[in-house]
């Protein structure tokens, strides 16, 4: 596709999503000042930056930063660790935290993702399952939550946890908003009033400007390599919520007797601070690639979640390309277009935890990121690519070009 048809393109994709870029800056300035306010009232100085070692007694980094993230999401309490390595270990650690042998867990959005069906029910892996924890899960009715069918359940059965997840994982729906975990959560407490809300809520920090505790939800759980980290933290996790919980789940973090009065950090707190300082704002240049990226291929021809003039509600556009050959290519761009081992030509494997064989392009400075702009699906109908991230817009947008400029329309329908 040569330079002014694909530079043609971008200005109509972009003409038409001015809208809602204006909505998403408008957000991020709020978010911006919630954050800003909460560093203000929790006094942060250069001290809370200094490294601790061993059992990290009354280390004044990590009690400041649990704090801040407590005010920030609008929690009673809140555990960060660089400890927990991903947002299914921060599941897992609240999971096991909040259950015990005979409770139920009850999913009120479908199947979860792949590696945290293995927690709940994998075998000869230590899953809640294992433990005697029951499960239950109530499908999705055209990509949104049954609210009927939650209901009725609920009037049935008690479950200890009512698990929502935020995002769409591999699934091919928009992600929930919070007015969707809102009225969720009422169902939950209005038929169930003990059973607990906890919310997966990675990929979705500060794409709105509430937060699911502050719409009904229990507990909230996240990767600090995703949109709370602001593409600075190098690892770690969070869980926020009510504190009698907090401090059940913190129990299974480090010990019962423990809990979170200890962890040290021998590296140097400040890109944990800095990370969630900048977050709304690399949030919303993720949320804006997007959209781009929707209304792009949408021009294109092809089928994108979120669809073009929707707020989305997580970082991500799914594209749904058909066939194998236009996503793998698609993919190993997005590799050959990232700032680290763009070299590298990532080809589908089988990662543990999956199914489906699942190729990945993930150039980016710290292992993993999926705020950092990356793509990645598992090869299988009808064939998804799922862009999430950016640093920056312009890199998306850099990215996005070149792409076209590579490959012919033709190649790619």
């Amino acid at each position: 596709m040569n330079t002014e048809r694909v530079n043609k393109l971008i200005e109509i994709a972009e003409s038409k999503a001015e809208p809602t870029f204006k909505e998403i800056e408008s957000r991020a300035l709020m978010n911006q000042k919630k954050v800003l306010d909460a560093f203000r009232n929790a006094r942060i100085s250069y001290h809370h930056f200094n490294p601790t070692t061993g059992y990290g007694y009354s280390d004044a980094g990590r009690e400041k930063l649990c704090e801040v993230f407590a005010e920030v999401f609008g929690a009673e309490k809140a555990l960060v660790s660089p400890n927990i390595v991903s947002g299914t270990h921060a599941l897992t650690v609240a999971l096991f935290g909040l259950l015990k042998s005979g409770d139920l867990l009850l999913s009120a959005t479908g199947s979860p993702y792949d590696t945290l069906q293995e927690v709940i029910s994998g075998k000869g892996n230590g899953s809640l399952a294992e433990y005697n924890v029951q499960y239950d899960e109530i499908q999705l009715k055209d990509g949104t939550i049954d609210s009927e069918s939650l209901e009725n359940y609920l009037r049935e059965h008690k479950p200890c946890v009512v698990m929502l997840t935020r995002s769409r994982g591999y699934a091919w729906r928009d992600a929930f908003n919070t007015d969707d975990i809102a009225a969720a959560a009422k169902i939950v407490k209005d038929n169930s009033p003990d059973s607990i809300v906890l919310v997966d809520n990675c990929y979705g920090e500060f794409v709105e400007t509430k937060e699911p505790t502050q719409c009904g939800a229990d507990v909230i759980v996240g990767s600090l390599i995703k949109n709370a980290g602001g593409g600075l933290a190098p690892t770690g996790g969070y869980i926020a919520g009510r504190t009698a919980l907090i401090d059940k789940i913190s129990y299974r973090l480090t010990s019962p007797s423990i809990g979170n009065e200890v962890g040290s950090y021998a590296a140097s707190y400040m890109p944990f601070f800095q990370g969630l300082f900048l977050a709304p704002i690399v949030t919303k240049n993720a949320i804006k690639s997007a959209v781009l990226a929707s209304n792009l291929f949408t021009e294109l021809g092809f089928e994108t979640l979120p669809e073009p003039g929707k707020l989305p509600g997580d970082i991500i556009c799914s594209v749904k390309f058909n066939a194998p050959e236009p996503m793998v290519d698609f993919i190993q761009s997005i590799q050959y277009l990232s700032p680290v081992e763009s070299y590298a030509t990532p080809e589908p494997w089988d990662m543990p935890g999956y199914s489906d064989q699942v190729i990945m392009a993930a150039g980016t400075f710290v292992q993993g990121a999926s705020i950092e702009l990356s793509a990645d699906g598992p090869v299988r109908p009808p064939y998804i690519a799922y862009l999430q991230g950016a640093l920056t817009y312009e890199h998306a947008k850099l990215a996005l070009s070149e792409f076209l400029a590579r490959f012919e329309t033709e190649n790619l329908k």
